[in-house]
């Protein structure tokens, strides 16, 4: 089995940055990518910023040029630099693992961008 672990979220002003991490642990073998998704009230889960299996990434076009999605594998751990955050950044940020039989889902880790 895999578990996922996020953190590092919080509020934080429009304008600012805060990064995430998500740290795997467990059958980490079975793991071929990994990615971010967020969440907001009332909408659908969707694509943040992912690694495909053969090591690419793909962003929302709504984050590209703000948001960096990095690893170091030495410490099985995934992150997500979120710089220039926006009001509509505010959602609930789930670390995902393509296992490839299905994605499984971190706890989520919150963040609010508010004045």
């Amino acid at each position: 089995q895999v578990q996922l672990v996020e953190s590092g979220g919080g509020s934080v002003q429009p304008g600012g940055s805060l990064r995430l991490f998500c740290a795997a642990s467990g059958s980490i073998f079975t793991i071929n990518a990994m990615g971010w998704y967020r969440q907001n009230s009332g909408k659908q889960r969707e694509l943040v910023a992912v690694f495909t299996s053969t090591g690419r990434t793909n962003y929302a076009d709504s984050v590209k040029g703000r948001f960096t999605i990095s690893s170091d594998n030495a410490k099985n751990t995934v992150y997500l630099q979120m710089n220039s955050l926006k009001f509509e950044d505010t959602a609930v940020y789930y670390c995902s693992a393509d296992l490839g039989d299905g994605l499984l889902w971190g706890q989520g880790t919150l963040v609010t961008v508010s004045s």
